[in-house]
């Protein structure tokens, strides 16, 4: 299986998605630059995605920068001695604490984040959702994003929903059955799909839609 290391992975994904479902070509040229996003693998990088969930990428910055302040360095052992002052003082809502606290805890207990990347997807993410705090969303984008997976999409997410509606003019957005079974003939491109959408939806509102790690 061939990873997503590189924006050159990234313009060969494209081209053979293209080729796939010509559909994308229009996407494509809307989409304007599609990064990479890939971070290194680890505590680190699962946190900042955890932090991301349901805020805006300027609020997740902020909020991540307050905390690797605060918890420097931000491994599992710092996080778990740091106290709720610190999560408070970072500005995380409670369940976003009770999901950081039940990572550390797992990784502390022997959970291998590393080699949770190079395992199949479903594995991987069926591994990560037995964490209380972790569903399918962050556990994919963490497979994306981290291990540079090249055949996830994460189909609950709702700007890939508004994105693949509204490029392909459909009468409402696509809920997430639909769109995995959309989305089932860019195998095993997936995870590139994933990010030109993301792309897409940032040129069509006017604001960054990726997680933001």
């Amino acid at each position: 299986m061939r990873r997503i290391r590189s924006i050159d992975d990234i313009s060969d994904g494209l081209d053979e998605l293209c080729v796939i479902d010509p559909r994308l070509v229009d996407v494509r040229a809307a989409a304007g630059e599609v990064p990479l996003r890939l971070t290194e693998p680890g505590f680190e990088s699962l946190a900042s995605i955890i932090v991301s969930q349901q805020v805006s990428r300027a609020s997740a910055d902020a909020i991540f920068g307050r905390l690797t302040r605060l918890v420097d360095p931000l491994t599992p052992d710092g996080l778990l001695s740091a106290g709720e002052a610190v999560f408070r003082e970072a500005g995380l809502s409670r369940p976003k604490q009770k999901t950081l606290l039940a990572i550390a805890a797992a990784v502390a207990d022997g959970l291998d984040l590393h080699h949770l990347c190079g395992l199949e997807a479903g594995d991987a993410v069926g591994r990560m959702t037995a964490i209380s705090g972790i569903g399918p969303w962050t556990a994919e984008c963490y497979l994306l994003f981290s291990a540079g997976h090249p055949d996830v999409f994460p189909a609950r997410d709702v700007a890939l929903q508004a994105a693949v509606g509204h490029a392909f003019g459909l009468e409402s957005r696509p809920g997430e059955k639909a769109l995995i079974a959309l989305a089932e003939s860019w195998t095993p491109w997936r995870g590139v799909a994933s990010r030109l959408f993301w792309a897409y939806y940032r040129e069509w509102k006017g604001r960054e839609a990726a997680p933001a790690t």
